[in-house]
Order: C-alpha cells, then structure tokens, then sequence
C-alpha cells in the first residue's frame, strides 16, 4: 500500500501511452486527467476515430482535455484546476514549457523508451534497432527544458530479439513503461525517490522519422537492411519498386549463403518457394512482403503471381 497515493495528469498519445495510461487507471493513484491530442480524421471518408485513450478515459469517467497547442494561458489554467501532484507524460509529441512541467508539487515524469542517456529524441526504438542494440529498456526521468535530459529515476531493460521489429519491440516497451511508471509514483508517494543524473558524454540522439527513410537502398549490406526493415516495420515501411510500383518489405533475413557472384545490387534470385535480393554484402530472403492496394503476402505466394524476368530487379530509392 502507498503512504500517499498521487493525483496524476497524464499526457500522451497512441500507441505507446496506451499501455502505460491502462496501467495507472488501474493502480490505486487517481487519474485526474487525461490530455492528449485532437483526434484526427482517418482513411478515405476522412472520419474523426476517438483514440484509444479517449475510450479508455470515457470509460472510466475520467476528464479529458485535448488542447490544439500546450503553449496558451488557457491550457495552463485547464491543467492548474485539476490539482495534480504530479504529471505523467508518455510520447505525448510536443515539447513543453516550464510553466507546464513546474506546475505539479513533483514536477513531470517523461516514460521514455530507451535506457537514457542512449537514444534521446524522437524515435528510440528505431534507433536501437538499426544501430543493432542488443538491449533496450524503458527510463522514467523528471523533465527538464532539454531534450531527454532530466535525472532517471527507474529504469527497466530488455533484450532485442533478433527478428523483433519496431512495432512489436513498441508493445513490450509500452508495458514495461507502465510497470516503470507506477514505480516511480510509489517512490515519490513514500518518500524514497532518488533521481540518478545522466552521463552526457554517453548520449546519443535518435531524429524524428519521416516517410523518405523507409526506402531502401539494396547496395547497403544485407545485415544493414534486415534491421532498415525490422525498424521501420510496421511505418513507415521498408519500400522499395517492381514493375513501376511500391513494394513494402515486411520481413527478411540475411542469407549469407546465396551466390550473388557478378550480380548487381537489387537483382532477384529465386526459387519455386523462395525469393532473394542481392545486396551490397550477401542477400536478404524476403519472407513477407505488402504490394500496393494489398494485404500482406509470403514470398512464395508473390512469386506465384508475379512475373519475374531473369534479370528482374527491385528499385533502390524514391522513384523520381
């Protein structure tokens, strides 16, 4: 039992907050808000979809405040009027002023995921995917006016598997966010909180994505482009061209064994069941794959329906 339990606002946005906000609607602190982002409309008929943390704070009759901007007078107030001990903040997607993170008594907790000082920014599981961790984990940190810079309070790590990609690594990382979370409100509601300083000389930084750094460049080693397609698996997709059209590569693995003697990069060997694409180093097998205006497919069930010339080749690069 908690000597205090806190009265938390919480900031964030699909997916990764949506674990972590489940988690403390769950514990024994009350939620006293929930702030997230307009919802947006989505697909063809351009329909507003509530967010999954919308349903989730509806459910539970819990206030929802979804401001065009954090950065007004009015927001300030809105936050003041629900008397949070505490702010909890979870890849909510915009920087915020001191005048929102000194708000709370204790501040404002960030779950961030990766194991600070490595990997600030906008994308850390990208980043440890293609950079080839083999651990990540989650940091809980006070915020401070830089990015990802404030003092650590928990932090829980995790193995990458070999074959995971960005989406299914966010999942796992999202549910140790909210085992990391609640801890850290423990700490701070017995009294018990130490805040660990991060090493700067460590940091390193992870750049926003944007859809241009999913196409791929086959004159890249094959190890190099296994992890471009777990990282940017499932946005914004590994691309690439054949016959004139996207190609989205869902998963492969490198296959040191092809001959790809004399071969360019790009080029496609196959089999009746297999389908290879030489690389700058070796070659990746292809093993599911996403055409334009189509649902995922196995390598062989594309090959049965695709029309392969010997000398057929995948695109590297956005088409001109």
């Amino acid at each position: 039992m908690l000597s205090a339990p806190m009265r938390v606002v919480f900031l964030g946005s699909p997916p990764f907050a949506v674990p972590v906000f489940e988690r403390l609607c769950t514990s024994e602190h009350t939620v006293a808000a929930l702030v997230t982002p307009p919802d947006k409309p989505k697909g063809r008929g351009r329909k507003v979809e509530l967010s999954p943390l919308v349903e989730l704070a509806t459910a539970r009759s819990i206030p929802i405040v979804q401001p065009a901007t954090t950065k007004t007078p009015e927001f300030v107030a809105a936050l003041r009027s629900f008397e949070p001990d505490v702010l909890l903040v979870a890849s909510y997607g915009e920087i915020l002023r001191q005048d929102v993170l000194s708000l709370a008594p204790h501040g404002a907790l960030n779950v961030h995921a990766s194991l600070l000082p490595r990997w600030r920014g906008a994308s850390p599981i990208q980043a440890a995917i293609l950079a080839g961790d083999a651990e990540t984990g989650v940091s809980v940190q006070r915020m401070v006016l830089a990015l990802d810079e404030g003092d650590v309070l928990v932090e829980r790590r995790t193995p990458i598997a070999a074959d995971e990609n960005a989406g299914e690594l966010l999942l796992r990382l999202a549910e140790l966010g909210g085992e990391a979370a609640l801890e850290a409100l423990a700490r701070l509601a017995r009294g018990t909180a130490h805040a660990t300083a991060q090493d700067a000389a460590r940091a390193t930084y992870a750049r926003k994505i944007t859809k241009e750094r999913g196409w791929i460049d086959w004159a890249l080693p094959a190890q190099e482009l296994a992890r471009h397609v777990r990282a940017y698996t499932p946005w914004p997709g590994a691309r690439t061209l054949f016959g004139g059209e996207d190609l989205i590569v869902v998963a492969a693995r490198v296959r040191a064994d092809v001959d790809t003697t004399g071969r360019a990069p790009g080029t496609l060997v196959t089999t009746k069941h297999e389908l290879f694409v030489v690389c700058g180093r070796d070659a990746l097998e292809i093993l599911r794959l996403k055409p334009a205006g189509k649902g995922v497919l196995a390598a062989d069930a594309w090959l049965r329906g695709a029309r392969i010339a010997p000398d057929a080749q995948f695109g590297s690069g956005r088409p001109a």
